[in-house]
């Protein structure tokens, strides 16, 4: 008798995954209290330092799409990008399987990249003015806009969420097709590859959601 159902599985890794990352930010933020030692960084690698690292890059891209309001959606897109990543590594780990390959842990993740990116465009700007893009800048176009606006709106979160589904459920078909062929040396050479795509699949869905809200939150549309 299996201790979690398989159809349950993707559940208990994903939540594994929100609690690691939370023990993980807890001493990593207890590290970064102290601030003298963080001023001149240590010889290894510590969750403090890696953590600087994520934040520093993920923000330098926030930036380089959003300019200066890149800070005040950074907590969002920064913990998207790390918990897909970590949840895309657990597919690594051999008899396990990426929380990612199950479009149930996907679609919350871009229901609330959705819900979300639609609230602060309201509250930057009013209902009023962010319906309008909906229209287009042309009047007599406004119904054909408006259905074609909402229509790629409701894919949106859709999209996020099968593309990242489809991609790491390859990925994981991949190595253990490989793992059970050739046991030796080759899977290293998949699980190198396997660790890339869990990282280029974090960094598109991140970049695709810092797009959404920089056109939900321009101050032009």
């Amino acid at each position: 008798m299996e201790l979690v159902p398989h159809q349950s599985l993707h559940v208990v890794l994903a939540a594994a995954a929100g609690l690691f990352l939370t023990v993980l930010a807890a001493f990593s933020h207890l590290r970064l209290r102290q601030t003298e030692k963080c001023l001149v960084p240590g010889g290894k690698p510590t969750p403090a330092t890696m953590f600087e690292v994520a934040v520093e890059a993920i923000l330098g891209l926030m930036e380089g799409v959003m300019g200066e309001r890149a800070w005040k959606y950074f907590p969002l897109i920064g913990a998207l990008f790390i918990y897909i990543f970590v949840c895309n590594v657990i597919g690594l780990i051999p008899g396990l399987e990426p929380p990612t390959g199950n479009t149930n842990t996907n679609g919350a993740c871009a229901l609330v990249v959705f819900l979300y990116y639609n609230y602060v465009g309201i509250k930057e700007g009013g209902i009023k003015k962010y319906l309008k893009h909906f229209l287009g800048p042309v009047i007599w176009l406004g119904p054909l806009m408006l259905f074609v606006e909402l229509i790629s709106h409701v894919v949106r979160p859709i999209s996020l969420s099968v593309r990242l589904f489809g991609n790491m459920t390859g990925d994981h078909m991949v190595l253990g097709l490989f793992s059970d062929l050739i046991p030796f040396l080759v899977p290293v050479i998949f699980l190198g590859l396997g660790l890339f795509i869990s990282f280029i699949q974090a960094f598109v869905f991140s970049l695709l959601s810092i797009i959404y809200i920089a056109l939900a939150t321009e101050t032009e549309h």
